[in-house]
């Protein structure tokens, strides 16, 4: 396992959509494996492989202390609640600043384990918002795209500052 430094915004690579997995392998437990790492010293709950560099789909969430981190290979939501929920959302790549962000309340994603089995899970909640807002991620879709104008520029100022700081 090995700590990998984490691609910081505005980098333009956070922009790049991200290609799919075919290759279920060692080298992708041990991208898998990096990810948990990576994310853990952030310290974050959610990573993708666009995070750190490396352009596959791949998603490392940790939510839950019992049930332990999961990871997501090719992650695509397939429905989508109409109920909406509003949650504080941020990023490693941009740390210290985070903002509401509006989202599903529920969603189903059909995605691939790390041995390349074909995987569906029903979220809700806290997991839910962190599905959407990887998998927006992995399409090259940055968290504060979803920010009117105004918030964004906002938040990137505050950004700026405290990475300055």
């Amino acid at each position: 396992m090995t700590i990998r430094p984490i691609v910081r915004y505005p980098d333009p690579r956070l922009a790049l959509p991200a290609q799919p997995v075919a290759i279920f392998d060692g080298a992708l437990r041990e991208l898998a494996s990096d990810l948990l790492e990576t994310m853990h010293a952030a310290p974050g709950i959610g990573i993708t492989a666009p995070h750190i560099g490396v352009f596959l789909r791949v998603v490392v969430l940790d939510l839950d202390p019992i049930e332990g981190a999961r990871t997501y290979v090719n992650p695509e939501i397939i429905w989508a609640s109409p109920e909406m929920i509003t949650h504080q959302e941020g990023s490693v790549s941009m740390p210290g600043v985070n903002d509401e962000i509006r989202r599903h309340a529920r969603v189903r994603i059909s995605y691939h384990d790390v041995d390349g089995q074909s995987q569906t899970e029903e979220s809700a909640g806290l997991r839910a918002v962190c599905h959407q807002h990887e998998i927006d991620q992995l399409n090259g879709q940055f968290w504060i795209q979803r920010l009117s104008r105004l918030k964004r520029e906002r938040l990137i100022k505050r950004f700026d500052k405290l990475s300055r700081a």
